[in-house]
């Protein structure tokens, strides 16, 4: 049976966003985040980070530093919140299947994971996760951390399904539009 996921950003939706973070001592989560996530892991969703690393194909950090951030924030968030992480490390203006706003890496994670797209969620604060939640066939929420405040749909660019505070109120709306189940 497929299960339903909640696709996350990273950078300016889980942590604060620290401009191309390559020190783990500068993982800091947002507020009653681990708790949100934990809230929709047992309401049976998947927890999926999606994240664009385009600082590993600049030059600015490397993938070693991005893993050792990566290991910080799975602790910060606890044991069995995260069923998967997927990261892009390409730069713009490199043309890549995997690389927000594409939905590579949501469609590797249905692979992977036998994920439900038609119940899935993306949640984020750029548009670029916006659109690719809605590429990938996700209902959308733009998350007001990180860039969110300043993020503002296009005529371009899908309009997220629901604007929200951060990422306890994106677990909120996304319960209360559930139809997934216990696994």
């Amino acid at each position: 049976m497929l299960r339903p996921a909640v696709f996350l950003d990273r950078d300016g939706t889980l942590m604060e966003e620290v401009h191309y973070c390559a020190d783990p001592a500068l993982v800091r989560l947002f507020p009653g985040t681990a708790a949100a996530l934990r809230r929709l892991t047992e309401r049976g969703y998947l927890c999926v980070i999606i994240t664009n690393q385009s600082g590993i194909g600049r030059g600015l950090l490397t993938e070693a530093q991005y893993h050792a951030v990566q290991a910080e924030l799975l602790r910060q968030l606890g044991a069995d919140c995260i069923a998967a992480s997927y990261f892009c490390p390409d730069a713009p203006p490199t043309p890549s299947p995997r690389r927000k706003p594409e939905p590579g890496m949501v469609l590797e994670a249905v692979r992977d994971l036998g994920i439900d797209l038609a119940r899935s969620w993306f949640v984020g604060d750029k548009a670029a996760d916006i659109a690719c939640g809605a590429l990938a066939g996700t209902r959308t929420l733009l998350v007001q951390t990180g860039y969110g405040a300043e993020t503002a749909a296009t005529p371009s660019e899908p309009a997220p399904d629901f604007f929200v505070k951060d990422v306890a109120a994106a677990a909120d709306v996304i319960l209360q539009n559930s139809d997934a189940i216990r696994p």
